[in-house]
């Protein structure tokens, strides 16, 4: 009997019931088998979410160790992007679950926030960007021989939604001192998938898991908020999600990789 991966995830995204479905659809659709175990950080509030669901079915990231080892870690992002990392409230609980998932945990994987985070964590500092990165992207793979790229379709497009990133001059540095590895690149986005060198840590600073509702319903979130973020490359009024199969394979190439070293 093949076993059955267990993968946690930290979900610190606003409305967390709402958020959690985008990643428990894509692994729905994957061939590997999974349990998801659906994880609250301590120190945050959840203040827009279904405080009901969150008591009924997330654990805490100490409770899930305890019960049995996670093959893999998903940290989501979280609209703080604009805060200084040491003002978050769960900043200082992050960083002790990273500590732990660098020697316990196959990979950790961070998504938008989650990403930068996971950079900070690596010794690259977080920049603001001028305006808000809204939108689908073309981006292209590096090196086309790595487990998360597709080697039949090397450039895709990829959703991102964002109000800060990583110091360009500082992952090229990083790089150079085979502290991570660059994996994709966008020329509007910037180098926004990489590695660290020991293999542990995945950062996605984009939104592969969003479909394209979730990126109508950011723009009309904006709005209302009268912010005039008008995604890129993507028509509100004829939402088309031309990357859905990019982020399964994606998603599926993680797991691949996490079942190949469980083996």
């Amino acid at each position: 009997m093949r076993k059955k991966l267990r993968i946690g995830l930290l979900n610190i995204m606003p409305e967390a019931e709402k958020y959690e479905i985008n990643i428990l659809r894509l692994m729905d659709e994957q061939p590997i088998s999974v349990e998801i175990v659906l994880i609250k950080a301590i120190n945050h509030t959840y203040k827009s979410s279904n405080n009901q669901h969150i008591n009924n079915h997330y654990i805490t990231f100490w409770q899930a160790v305890e019960a049995k080892k996670l093959d893999g870690l998903i940290i989501t992002g979280a609209p703080v992007e604009n805060m200084d990392f040491e003002k978050i409230t769960y900043w200082n609980e992050l960083l002790e679950i990273l500590d732990y998932a660098q020697h316990h945990i196959i990979s950790t994987m961070g998504i938008c926030w989650g990403g930068i985070a996971i950079g900070k964590y690596l010794g690259i500092n977080k920049v603001a960007l001028p305006n808000k990165l809204f939108g689908v992207f073309t981006s292209e793979c590096l090196h086309k021989e790595h487990w998360m790229c597709d080697e039949t379709k090397p450039v895709f497009d990829c959703p991102q939604s964002r109000y800060a990133g990583l110091n360009e001059d500082e992952l090229a540095i990083a790089e150079k001192n085979f502290t991570i590895r660059l994996l994709v690149n966008s020329e509007e986005a910037g180098h926004f998938i990489f590695e660290s060198s020991n293999e542990r840590f995945i950062a996605h600073l984009g939104h592969p898991e969003y479909d394209a509702n979730r990126i109508v319903f950011e723009y009309t979130r904006d709005k209302v908020k009268g912010l005039n973020h008008i995604p890129l490359h993507f028509d509100v009024n004829n939402p088309v999600d031309n990357w859905h199969q990019n982020s399964i394979n994606f998603f599926g190439s993680w797991l691949g990789m996490l079942k190949n070293k469980t083996e």
